[in-house]
């Protein structure tokens, strides 16, 4: 269910509110052009300045305007477990596929506590859940032991590894089982990702160039690396310009370049500086997304 290219969608905005014409616009184009699920409200989603009640209304609408054409893994993580669970059921409530629950971040749990928050999430709730591992902003990792561990629960059915670390893929399938479903959480190494056993990328370059990337993971799903080493050229410069700054504010200018939506941020985020708007330009062309 959970493969392929999901974009870790953008929240618009419009005069500091979230847009909902925009976003609704911003989901057909991503089906329409091939992306296989989509993940509202993660940290590309910009869910650390969304209110509780934007983080929810922005989730029941994309599962609303997805009408289940493709999964939607809905952004429910927190370093508080109980507004996980409440973020968790609330996703289960209004018909999404999945959930995806980062590692709390800043008061840097043990393994152990990993282990005990994620046991909480399953046991109060049915949905399916992907492990968000991303070390580089929770100060957190989880290890593959660990990960293990928390695989025999029947709903954490995989991760978003966004380590960095192309070995994990084998380890976890060690710790984990070949089943286990692994999809990256950064664009720029996906390739190597999906090599190792990997099955597909949450991806934020994939807001801008979404049925590059979609096709990009129906190449190595397929075993084509050649062909999907061709994309991976094509896409590798998009990739690093959008990182220059913060991804979102990125994938925002990209976006509003293509028309799809405002490049507004909210603080404590800024819009891209002009250096790095020129490289996303400059990207975005040699990806032949731009005129």
């Amino acid at each position: 269910m959970i493969r392929g290219s999901l974009p870790a969608l953008v929240t618009p905005f419009s005069n500091g509110a979230v847009d909902y014409e925009a976003l609704e616009s911003l989901v057909e184009w991503q089906i329409a052009e091939g992306s296989h699920g989509l993940v509202p409200v993660g940290t590309t989603g910009e869910s650390p300045t969304l209110t509780h009640d934007e983080h929810e209304e922005v989730v029941a609408f994309v599962v609303k305007v997805a009408k289940g054409r493709v999964p939607v893994v809905a952004g429910a993580g927190s370093n508080n477990t109980a507004e996980a669970i409440r973020l968790l059921k609330h996703a289960e409530k209004v018909g999404a596929d999945a959930a995806l629950v980062v590692t709390p971040y800043y008061n840097k749990p043990t393994q152990a506590g990993l282990i005990a928050h994620f046991t909480a999430l399953a046991q109060a709730s049915s949905l399916p859940i992907i492990i968000y591992n991303i070390p580089g902003r929770s100060v957190v990792d989880m290890m593959p032991d660990t990960m293990g561990e928390l695989a025999k629960l029947p709903s954490i059915i995989g991760v978003k590894d966004a380590t960095g670390k192309i070995e994990r893929v084998s380890m976890q399938r060690a710790s984990c089982g070949a089943d286990f479903v692994q999809v990256s959480g950064e664009d720029a190494t996906a390739l190597g990702f999906n090599a190792h056993g990997g099955v597909g990328c949450i991806s934020v370059t994939a807001n801008v160039a979404p049925k590059l990337c979609a096709e990009f993971q129906e190449a190595t799903l397929a075993g084509d690396y050649a062909r999907a080493l061709e994309y991976q050229d094509r896409l590798m410069p998009l990739h690093t310009a959008i990182f220059l700054e913060p991804g979102l504010a990125g994938a925002k200018y990209g976006l509003s370049r293509l028309g799809r939506c405002s490049a507004e941020v909210r603080l404590p985020l800024l819009g891209v500086t002009e250096k790095t708007a020129e490289a996303i330009d400059a990207a975005m062309r040699h990806a032949g997304i731009l005129n």
